[in-house]
């Protein structure tokens, strides 16, 4: 079954234009985002869900048949959900008509194997760029402006200011949301959707088209204004910053309230970006409450906008997204650069829990996961590309040897051992019961952080060979002095504390344990020269492909 192929379900404009803005019960049970202690996290069939997910290509799912083979390869690799685009044009081919085969068929293939779904709606956009709209939309010029440069010339982008995109993409959306419900509502195949994906513009710092120049030159909307009144000490420090140094005023032009620069020009497209957006998810939110968010791309060193997706839900700009878009539930951002604990920590802020649906795999990723979920508190995680031959499971592509396939070996392996701990990990979000340090970049060869009652410091090892790598370590906290670790790399770690009582930290035990037949068994008892005579746990970038974990106690002497 093609996704692209000859309509067979058709559903007129007058029905699809009719549902908008009509409110529906929200089923028993639908998936939703709920505050557990000090974290949100997102709950299915009534249980707090942590997503290990993986992102497909952009053109995998647009074939039913391209996707039977890749389902069972997802599944043994222990993901649990699938990140997959539904583009715009697979679904209305021509205006109006509206065909859900395609989207019946992936549903069908998820369940088959016992994985859920996350929907990434290529509507108008997809990476700024509207590649993705059906070719009615794309043919029709007049009616469907796009977005200029400034010396006149037209994008391969679709207007944000145009009313004729933004409701014939709110129409098609709400369809989409709407088919979910009728089939989906009571097993919750798929858990949320994003709102387009990656918008914004390049490669100026903003539309120059008539429409947009006439907004730019007007009035920032109240409602903007009023939101940075009412939320200033909370606001982003950069945002904050542009707006006081421009006087901290509270009317007038954009240019007079933020500056004369292209931070402004950004600023300015992520308004209209977010309004836009706000419209689309409001539509789709009426037919069916699925949780809702937007994805940012994020910005290369000394990019201004324009090189990168000026208007984007980026951190500078996030106060804006929450104050045009608040059917949205959260932003994300898609993290393939270094520095991953400043580009995750900018996204994971008081009402916007942590999500990344886009993230590079390998080694670097399976290190970035267990920061995320024992840091920060992540929903999910997902690298792209999760189809990709090298991130299929071993045994099921006739590799012997994990190091011909690094990415399967590491992203594979950091899920079976998270799929495991799940329910320990969600539950120790919401009680404060987790840790976790990550050590990136050449520069930075130990990390300090703080376990309950202790201080923990973790030091590269594995000399010149592991200078660059990354490495990460995750604690869950199951007793005063005693934790479970899941490392990824080779480190050592050593405890100390600056609480009253006795100063110095020594090693009581550590357990190796690996997980069989549904329990954690117990291996070796580590002692002598596997743990420094007593001083430090070491951990081995051997230890996720063999599926250890290592249990500590520590106690404190004079």
């Amino acid at each position: 079954m093609k996704c692209l192929s000859v309509l067979t379900l058709l559903v007129s404009v007058a029905s699809c234009g009719s549902a908008l803005g009509q409110a529906h019960s929200s089923p028993a049970g639908l998936p939703h985002l709920e505050n557990h202690g000090s974290a949100t996290q997102l709950v299915v069939d009534g249980k707090p869900f942590l997503v290990l997910g993986g992102e497909l290509h952009n053109s995998s799912s647009s074939s039913v048949e391209y996707m039977q083979p890749v389902w069972p390869r997802l599944a043994a690799m222990h993901l649990n959900t699938v990140l997959l685009p539904v583009a715009w044009e697979t679904i209305e081919l021509a205006e109006g008509k509206f065909d859900f085969q395609c989207v019946d068929g992936l549903l069908s293939g998820a369940r088959d194997n016992h994985l859920k779904l996350v929907i990434l709606w290529f509507g108008a956009w997809k990476n700024t760029y509207s590649s993705y709209a059906p070719a009615w939309v794309k043919n029709g010029n007049d009616r469907f402006p796009r977005v200029q440069t400034s010396d006149g010339r037209g994008t391969e982008r679709l207007s944000p200011f145009s009313a004729a995109v933004r409701d014939a993409d709110a129409r098609a959306f709400a369809q989409l949301m709407r088919h979910l419900r009728e089939v989906d509502s009571e097993q919750h195949t798929v858990l949320m959707v994003q709102v387009e994906n990656e918008v914004g513009v390049v490669p100026e710092s903003r539309d120059h088209s008539p429409v947009a120049d006439a907004s730019f030159a007007s009035p920032v909307p109240p409602a903007l204004t009023s939101f940075i009144q009412n939320h200033r000490a909370a606001l982003d420090p950069a945002f904050r910053a542009a707006w006081e140094a421009a006087g901290g005023k509270t009317a007038g032009t954009w240019q007079q309230v933020f500056g004369k620069s292209s931070l402004t020009d950004d600023l300015f497209m992520a308004w209209q970006y977010a309004s836009y957006i706000e419209r689309i998810a409001a539509a789709g939110k009426a037919e069916y409450p699925l949780p809702m968010y937007a994805n940012a791309a994020l910005i290369r060193p000394n990019y201004e906008p324009g090189q990168y997706n000026s208007g984007g839900p980026l951190p500078h700009s996030m106060d804006v997204w929450r104050a045009a878009a608040p059917s949205l539930d959260f932003l994300s951002p898609d993290i393939y650069f270094n520095e991953f604990a400043l580009w995750a920590g900018s996204y994971a802020r008081p009402g916007n829990p942590l999500f990344i649906p886009e993230a590079q795999g390998g080694p670097a990723g399976a290190a970035n996961a267990l920061y995320a979920f024992g840091r920060l508190s992540a929903i999910g995680f997902a690298p792209f590309g999760i189809d990709d031959l090298g991130n299929a499971p071993l045994d099921l592509v006739g590799i012997t040897n994990p190091s011909e396939s690094p990415d399967n070996a590491a992203i594979a392996s950091v899920y079976t051992v998270l799929s495991r701990l799940a329910p320990m990990i969600l539950e120790r979000q919401s009680a404060n019961g987790l840790s976790a340090a990550l050590i990136e970049g050449e520069a930075q060869r130990s990390a300090r952080f703080s376990l309950g009652d202790f201080t923990a410091t973790m030091t590269r090892a594995g000399g010149a060979s592991n200078a660059a790598a990354r490495i990460a370590a995750l604690f869950l906290q199951t007793g005063p002095a005693e934790f479970l670790v899941v490392g990824s790399g080779d480190a050592q770690i050593t405890f100390s504390t600056d609480k009253p009582g006795p100063p110095i930290v020594g090693i009581e035990s550590i357990d190796e344990e690996i997980f069989q037949k549904g329990a954690w068994v117990p291996q070796r008892r580590l002692n002598g020269d596997e743990n420094s005579q007593g001083q430090a746990l070491r951990l081995s970038a051997a230890d996720l492909a063999q599926g250890k974990i290592y249990r500590i106690r520590l106690y404190r002497y004079r």
